[in-house]
């Protein structure tokens, strides 16, 4: 069956190093992200871009790659062809205060920046101007997390793992890469919105395939017909490893951010029947 969508995830998948769409992971000059990008074109099949930035900057990032859907915020928001879906369960904007606003009230970010001092932090500067999560960076138990947010009535949120990031400066003792992490509503992801942009355009499972480089990446898996997982992504957590054990449907490209982008799209396309 033809390939009608290829989802995937921007920094770390499909962009390189600076987030760029023509530099490799090592800063190379590469045009393999861009030529996958026009066999989806020459396929007919469309590309979406889901990602943990906000909306403003994949609004923009999809104007480029002159794409009209895209999923921001780590699900918190689809847009196809100017329609815009928040899917955030009952927690919801009103008019005078954003979901950002609304959870910032509830005392979660507060509470796990000071359970776990040193370890957690606000992800500047790219937390701010959020409509809906609250970004930090550090390395923790996502579900140690998600079972004290539990303890103090916060159920209907969520700390989302969004990969490894760069080493920072303020953040030395930790063991090893810290991470990007989200705190959501529970009823928020990138599968549920990927599932609702399939919904929206018709598409069915077999015909769509999914690239990230994340855990959170992962769960898209549930609901198309191929997953791929770049390499970079188990070079820097080798357990995700783990993650992935008896998931008949994921794979592991050989090739590193864009490069991996490009694996899976030729190999999909390729291999569709």
């Amino acid at each position: 069956m033809a390939i009608r969508c290829v989802y995937t995830d921007l920094d770390g998948t499909l962009l390189g190093r600076g987030a760029s769409l023509f530099r490799d992971a090592d800063g190379a000059f590469t045009l393999l992200p861009a030529r996958a990008l026009e066999a989806c074109h020459r396929a007919g099949a469309e590309v979406v871009i889901k990602s943990g930035r906000r909306k403003a900057q994949v609004m923009e990032d999809a104007r480029l790659l002159g794409q009209t859907s895209y999923i921001y915020e780590v699900g918190c928001g689809l847009v196809v062809d100017g329609d815009e879906w928040f899917l955030t369960g009952e927690l919801q904007p009103t008019p005078e205060k954003t979901v950002h606003e609304l959870i910032e009230e509830s005392g979660a970010p507060r509470l796990l920046l000071d359970t776990y001092r040193g370890r957690l932090e606000p992800h500047a500067p790219w937390h701010e101007g959020r409509q809906f999560s609250h970004l930090m960076r550090g390395q923790v138990d996502t579900g140690e997390a998600d079972a004290l947010l539990a303890e103090h009535g916060l159920e209907n949120l969520r700390l989302v793992d969004n990969g490894a990031i760069s080493p920072k400066e303020t953040l030395q003792e930790l063991p090893g890469p810290p991470h990007a992490y989200h705190l959501i509503p529970r009823a928020a992801s990138k599968a549920t919105a990927v599932a609702r942009h399939m919904q929206v355009r018709g598409y069915a499972p077999e015909e769509c395939v999914a690239v990230g480089d994340s855990r959170e990446d992962l769960d898209v898996a549930g609901v198309v017909a191929r997953f791929f997982l770049v390499a970079n992504a188990v070079e820097r957590d080798p357990s995700v490893r783990e993650a992935i054990a008896g998931a008949p449907n994921v794979e592991i490209t050989e090739g590193r951010n864009g490069e991996g982008f490009y694996e899976a799209v030729v190999r999909s396309l390729a291999e569709a029947r």
